[in-house]
């Protein structure tokens, strides 16, 4: 357990990426059976990929039932079709949607491709308000602290929003992408105060190049310059992540 000021994390700390996936795969399948009917926010990029495949492998194993689980993605690029394999609707039937028996009109991802992009962020947030708020909600950690696609200097009172995303987001989304020119430059995201109203939250942190990140994130100050410090002051956080990430933190 890590403590900051009055608020305490759960640290779980992972010899690799594998043992990680395993063990945030092992965290939200007890979640969902604890709760058949649970509301999950899901992330998406490199790092929760193993997850999703170990859960959609219980899946066929042990048949845990999704029939009544709802799922509220982070984030989509605009401009990105939903065919195309870089957007997150593709990302998300591909790794996960299509390996389990969810209903497809039980999972909702943002319109990138909506004629109003305004009227689509006030509806997801009328969507996730209609099912009674994010009962857990998977998130990753950017190397700039960003958390979804919420930027450094994002107000931490910001809902769903459409953001530019910062060149350091984009130099690391590149190697999904044939160009630097394919690489959206903006997205749809659900907002850190929507987000900080999850019951529940899990970061997953791989890797040494997280290191700084998850430094700052520990021992750093609560500032919008950082967006993922705003999770120090939620209630009940668990980070799993690997040594690597964490090595040299003094955390008990």
């Amino acid at each position: 357990m890590y403590t900051k000021g009055n608020i305490q994390m759960k640290l779980i700390r992972t010899k690799n990426y594998q043992e990680m996936s395993k063990e945030a795969a092992r965290f939200i399948n007890k979640r969902v059976h604890a709760n058949p009917a649970l509301t999950l926010g899901l992330a998406t990029g490199g790092t929760p990929i193993q997850t999703y495949e170990n859960l959609a492998k219980d899946y066929q194993q042990n048949e845990t039932s999704y029939q009544q689980i709802t799922t509220f993605n982070l984030d989509e690029y605009i401009g990105l079709p939903e065919t195309d394999p870089n957007s997150y609707h593709f990302y998300m039937q591909k790794h996960l949607f299509s390996k389990i028996n969810i209903p497809n009109e039980q999972t909702f991802i943002p319109n990138g491709q909506s004629d109003n992009l305004a009227e689509e962020c006030i509806a997801y947030e009328d969507l996730i308000k209609k099912h009674g708020g994010i009962d857990l909600q998977i998130l990753g950690l950017g190397h700039n602290g960003h958390i979804g696609f919420n930027e450094p200097g994002t107000s931490f009172e910001q809902r769903t929003h459409i953001v530019k995303l910062a060149e350091s987001t984009i130099n690391a989304n590149a190697r999904f992408f044939d160009t630097m020119q394919e690489v959206p430059k903006k997205a749809i995201t659900m907002g850190i105060s929507t987000i900080m109203e999850s019951k529940e939250i899990l970061l997953l942190v791989t890797g040494k190049e997280k290191y700084n990140a998850l430094t700052k994130l520990l021992h750093g100050e609560i500032d919008p310059s950082f967006p993922a410090s705003i999770l120090n002051e939620h209630n009940n956080l668990t980070v799993i992540a690997t040594e690597d990430a964490i090595i040299s933190n003094k955390i008990s």
